[in-house]
């Protein structure tokens, strides 16, 4: 397993994030513990939840689940760089979600009383919250900071001018901010590339990219219902239906390059140099197994530029739209 710097911090994480939300809803716990145990054995660090997570299992299921996990001993949760996240609603009640430094408090302490844990290493604000004014937030997460309950903070699904003053707002302080940005992002959605990439680059955040193979649509998905006449939701339908043509000479020149579709989509990842670590999100062992091999494809620059070709990125703005 290789492994880089998270955003401009020092903080080693592994090249790939193991993403913990079918934990749970989609994987039983004895599976999810497994899953775990084996993302350590490959030498991924990185693991990512969030305080929602649960599915039908409740909100907080998730947490609970790599908590008992960390329980179980064996240099567990000192082997792991953990990442959770808050702002969903955890209740019906007001003021248990969003950023508020009321919510931040009791969310904080909530998340490393279900994670067994004393501390987070990175803790993420799952969404932007308009409603609270940057000085509140960074003086609860200041205070977190201090406290030792957390040691870097993070953001997921912010524009880049959100970023922007996020950073702003942490210097007048002489607080680090953000170290680092999760977003959707792979060959099929490149939006981040406008104006997101560009802001974290320039405010030395690392870029982690949930759903890296677009929900399935980039893993092979017309190759495995030609095989076993596998059916994907609406919502990917309508999106494989939409990109169709694209996919197929994806499919295709994966065979060309002699890989898996999903190698593919996750080693471009990789090669992207704003890109810290995909998030995997496997709901069994060998899909965990199936999406390490992606750490040891190389994509030259032919084979990057017809990729580009297929699936055509972003500009930087204004260049996208302007001279």
């Amino acid at each position: 397993m290789e492994y880089t710097h998270l955003g401009r911090s020092g903080l080693n994480v592994s090249r790939l994030c193991l993403g913990t939300m079918n934990f749970g809803p989609e994987t039983d716990e004895p599976t999810s513990h497994g899953i775990m145990d084996s993302a350590h054995d490959y030498g991924i660090n990185f693991f990512d939840t969030a305080n929602v997570y649960g599915g039908d299992k409740g909100k907080g299921a998730t947490e609970t689940i790599v908590g008992n996990w960390f329980a179980s001993g064996g240099g567990r949760r000192e082997r792991t760089v953990l990442a959770t996240k808050l702002y969903g609603d955890m209740s019906d009640w007001p003021n248990d979600g969003k950023l508020s430094a009321r919510n931040i408090r009791l969310a904080l302490d909530a998340s490393l009383q279900r994670l067994q844990t004393d501390y987070i290493d990175l803790y993420q604000f799952h969404h932007i919250d308009r409603a609270t004014p940057w000085d509140e937030i960074w003086q609860a997460m200041e205070t977190a900071v201090a406290q030792g309950k957390i040691l870097y903070a993070g953001s997921s699904n912010f524009a880049g001018w959100h970023i922007a003053t996020a950073q702003a707002e942490a210097r007048k302080r002489n607080f680090p901010g953000l170290v680092s940005e999760q977003s959707i992002y792979n060959l099929l959605v490149r939006d981040i590339e406008l104006e997101v990439i560009p802001s974290a680059q320039g405010n030395g955040l690392g870029i982690i990219p949930w759903s890296p193979l677009q929900g399935g649509l980039l893993g092979g998905v017309l190759k495995k219902q030609r095989d076993s006449s596998r059916r994907v939701g609406e919502r990917a339908a309508k999106q494989l239906d939409e990109n169709r043509e694209a996919i197929g000479q994806y499919e295709d020149f994966a065979d060309e390059l002699g890989h898996e579709p999903g190698d593919v989509g996750l080693a471009w990842l990789l090669h992207q140099p704003a890109v810290t670590a995909p998030i995997i999100g496997p709901r069994t062992s060998e899909q965990l197994d199936a999406a390490v091999r992606a750490v040891d494809v190389t994509l030259d620059a032919a084979a990057l530029a017809r990729l580009d070709e297929i699936f055509p990125g972003k500009k930087t703005a204004p260049e996208h739209y302007a001279w």
